[in-house]
């Protein structure tokens, strides 16, 4: 197997990690390959420079590592197995101390690559030409910057026009993203199997803009119906640009998925209660 390696280098418990790939990977029949940075940590391996290179990926950090993985594949089929080194690591496949099994799991075949629906967006300006386009597996955020003013947004479905937002912006979620920004700002936790779009308006000006779950194959377009000093596009959090009146933000379902493995045992709603504290307060709950 052909393993990629992404890795964020912050994480006290890197080192520890490597040495163990490195100790299993000769029995496992693994060959790692490093991406640019990791590689620099690892002092070893082969060079990671194309996602065709490789059989499976492997994300040492967090969530923002696994979604950072996941737009590096652009698209392949490709399963990630994301080792949380960090506090929550919803996304990821297991904690730091199950590295071990979990790679000779992966190495055997024991687990399954669960595809997740990915939104796939796309900024047209105002001469209608497309002048970018992104993929993200949790949302597309279209959000006010440094400035303290509520920003107008069109919002339409299918070219159907759901009516004008009054928010300080709009996050536009996959079912995967649904329990990230979205939850945040008061959208729905959809189970991941569950193929939706969610759009979640932030902090609106008005109750009666609620959150609203469409199909998986519907199409969400913005459009800003004023000049603002500065209004971004933000993609997993990660990524983005800015946008300006006249221009168009469109988004739809990824044609590709993107495929997160998971292993025997471990459910959503596990992770919910877990990670979450999904369900109460146990100590409080339980019967005297």
């Amino acid at each position: 197997m052909r393993l990629g390696v992404i890795g964020h280098r912050g994480y006290e418990e890197l080192p520890g990690i490597l040495s163990t790939l490195f100790r299993l990977a000769p029995a496992l029949d693994i060959e790692p390959f490093f991406e640019q940075e990791l590689h620099e940590e690892a002092k070893a391996g082969a060079r990671l420079t194309d996602p065709a290179q490789i059989d499976a990926l492997l994300t040492l950090g967090g969530d923002g590592t696994l979604l950072r993985g996941a737009r590096y594949l652009h698209g392949r089929d490709i399963p990630i197995l994301g080792v949380n080194l960090g506090r929550l690591g919803f996304l990821t496949s297991c904690q730091s101390e199950d590295f071990a099994s979990a790679l000779e799991h992966l190495a055997g075949g024991a687990y399954v690559a669960q595809p997740r629906m990915a939104l796939s967006a796309r900024a047209i300006d105002t001469s209608g030409n497309v002048r970018d386009k992104w993929r993200a597996l949790n949302d597309i955020v279209l959000h006010k910057g440094g400035f303290a003013r509520v920003v107008r947004l069109n919002i339409a479905v299918d070219g159907d026009s759901i009516g004008t937002y009054a928010a300080d912006g709009v996050v536009i979620s996959t079912p995967t993203g649904s329990t990230g920004y979205s939850l945040s700002a008061g959208g729905p936790v959809v189970v991941p199997t569950v193929e939706s779009i969610v759009i979640t308006p932030v902090s609106a000006h008005t109750l009666a803009v609620r959150p609203l779950v469409l199909p998986p194959d519907s199409e969400v377009t913005i459009e800003t119906t004023e000049t603002v000093t500065e209004l971004l596009v933000t993609v997993d959090g990660q990524v983005g640009s800015s946008f300006v009146e006249g221009e168009q933000l469109k988004v739809r379902r990824s044609e590709f998925p993107v495929r997160i493995i998971r292993f025997p045992g471990a459910t959503f709603f596990e992770r919910l209660r877990m990670k979450l504290g999904w369900g109460g307060l146990p100590e409080r709950d339980e019967p005297r």
